[in-house]
């Protein structure tokens, strides 16, 4: 639905654009527009690159199961039916780490991973458990201590 309403606005647009006689202008603004999102996407990629590569690391050395472990009591208060040592833990503090560090994208891959761990713990039902919920609004919240997106967009 939302796709046909902004096509149908698009649409809308190009067509006063043509008959008021300023077509050439929504030309020249889809072009300058397309090379910002060109830049932005570049400069978008690098951070990403920058921080998933770190988090890497930091996993890699053993930081981030040293964390995991600094979360447990957190995770165990706000997901009790996920038994202890379950891998679903583990990509939601990997989860949790990159959130508070502002890395949205490092973080949606282990999030992906912890729903579907979660899922199979619900024996894939159609409907989600209430620690999927749990994990979903922890999510959507989205602390963050070091906003690395605004940081890029300067």
């Amino acid at each position: 639905m939302l796709n046909y309403l902004w096509g149908f606005m698009i649409i809308i647009g190009i067509v006063y654009a043509a008959f008021t006689g300023n077509l050439p202008a929504v030309t020249n603004a889809a072009l300058d527009s397309s090379k910002e999102a060109v830049a932005l996407c570049i400069t978008m990629l690098g951070v990403m690159s920058l921080w998933v590569g770190l988090m890497r690391i930091a996993e890699n050395c053993g930081i981030i199961s040293g964390a995991a472990r600094t979360l447990n009591p957190f995770l165990r208060f706000m997901f009790p039916a996920i038994p202890k040592g379950h891998k679903a833990n583990e990509y939601i503090s990997t989860n949790i780490i990159a959130n508070v560090f502002g890395l949205g994208w490092a973080a949606t891959p282990a999030g992906l991973k912890a729903m579907e761990e979660m899922g199979e713990l619900n024996q894939h039902s159609k409907i989600a458990s209430k620690d999927m919920c749990t994990f979903l609004i922890l999510n959507v919240s989205s602390f963050q201590l070091i906003p690395v997106n605004m940081i890029a967009y300067d």
